[in-house]
């Protein structure tokens, strides 16, 4: 019989029995034009495993994927991989309506599904392998990825790697598959997802990647919970993009963030843009007013150099500007060197306090602020060019 939503399979005995969100617009402060997905996957052996659940508001949709499969009360164990609301929303209902024999999370899982649902699970250990009959699954922490609960699980019998919230991406499409899309389109939304998810944990992130690499752990399909399913050569793309992201090097790249009131500090970043293109820099100009934080620290996981701007309101940034350092400074971009700009009036305090968030980010500053009173005529503007240009020189020097 037709079902209202259709599992998609993945190998043998194994769904794809998610949720797709065309509508998510905003992620905790992550915009999300795209939309997103909330991947749980169906295994089926002896026993049969249910992995992850969804969001609340999305369990129908999750248990008529299952329901096109198989009966949902035939499931016997339920694994969280992650304890975040968008994959165990739906959980206590999902338990109450399946009745498993057996709910299984990490050891911090268990704990923190207790305090946020007041669910009682069952913890795992490192390494504990949960046989299905025909299949299996095993367990590996990964603490701080993102969460301090999260583990994956990995079915060696078809080398299957199940990783919660690593290697995903907020991206809502009719295809299943990462082969199935365009590799400029996951690679920016692969980024997108890194920076403004994973980049603080990168730590983390590399001891996880060499701890899979010590372990041998072969892996053909990686399935996460957000976005589409790597499979084949694509799990090596990746895998690879994820290196990179943990290596961190800079490129010849500068991002100017700013804003502006009555068009002198636009301006002004124009001008210092213009330096930098001269100098041999890639350029992202980011007015606030018309780009979103997302964007910013997505542009900033390659580039070099971020130069701030602002006009002295009250003594003080530009709350745009205030609102954009403070997301990105808890994300903490690596390996840049910066400076501040603006423009004031009868006070100018602005800069010099970007100067000192961008220090507390541990960007290297390598010019003093640049201020123009009111706004700038040519000789002002070439000195903007010259500081764009200056700070340019100085990244090249220390790129080659």
């Amino acid at each position: 019989m037709n079902k209202p939503f259709e599992a998609v399979k993945i190998a043998e005995n194994i769904w794809w029995v998610g949720a797709i969100d065309w509508n998510i617009r905003d992620f905790h402060g992550y915009g999300t034009p795209r939309g997103s997905t909330y991947n749980a996957f169906l295994v089926i052996g002896e026993k049969i495993a249910l992995i992850d659940t969804v969001k609340a508001g999305f369990k129908s949709e999750l248990m008529a994927r299952i329901g096109s499969v198989i009966p949902p009360n035939e499931i016997d164990y339920i694994i969280s991989n992650h304890s975040e609301p968008d994959h165990t929303g739906s959980l206590a209902e999902v338990i109450d309506e399946v009745n498993p024999e057996r709910v299984l999370a990490s050891k911090i899982g268990k704990n923190t599904l207790a305090n946020y649902y007041g669910i009682e699970v069952e913890a795992v250990d490192e390494g504990m392998s949960l046989d299905l009959g025909g299949l299996s699954l095993s367990f590996l922490e990964t603490r701080m990825i993102h969460w301090p609960d999260s583990m994956f699980s990995y079915i060696p019998e078809w080398k299957i790697l199940f990783a919660q919230d690593a290697f995903g991406m907020h991206l809502a499409s009719s295809e299943r598959f990462a082969d199935q899309l365009d590799k400029s389109l996951l690679k920016r939304e692969s980024d997108k997802y890194y920076a403004n998810i994973v980049l603080p944990y990168s730590t983390m992130v590399e001891k996880t990647l060499d701890k899979v690499a010590e372990i041998g752990l072969k892996i053909d399909v990686i399935c996460p919970d957000h976005g589409p399913i790597w499979r084949g050569v694509d799990v090596e793309i990746i895998l690879d993009w994820y290196r990179k992201y943990v290596e961190g090097k800079p490129f010849k790249k500068a991002v100017v963030l700013y804003d502006t009131m009555w068009g002198s500090t636009d301006m002004m970043a124009r001008s210092i843009g213009d330096g930098l293109i001269e100098a041999g820099l890639t350029l992202k100009v980011l007015r606030l007013r018309h780009s979103n934080r997302a964007e910013l620290i997505t542009e900033l996981l390659d580039a070099g150099v971020f130069i701030v701007g602002s006009p002295t309101l009250n003594n003080g940034v530009f709350p745009t500007v205030a609102d954009a350092i403070t997301y990105v400074k808890g994300l903490k971009p690596r390996n840049l060197i910066g400076a501040s700009f603006g423009s004031h009036g009868w006070s100018g305090e602005a800069s010099g306090i970007i100067q000192e968030w961008l220090m507390d980010m541990n960007v290297e500053i390598v010019e003093e602020p640049l201020k123009v009173r009111y706004r700038p005529f040519e000789d002002d503007l070439v000195k903007c060019r010259e500081f764009g240009k200056s700070i340019a020189e100085k990244l090249i020097g220390r790129l080659e």
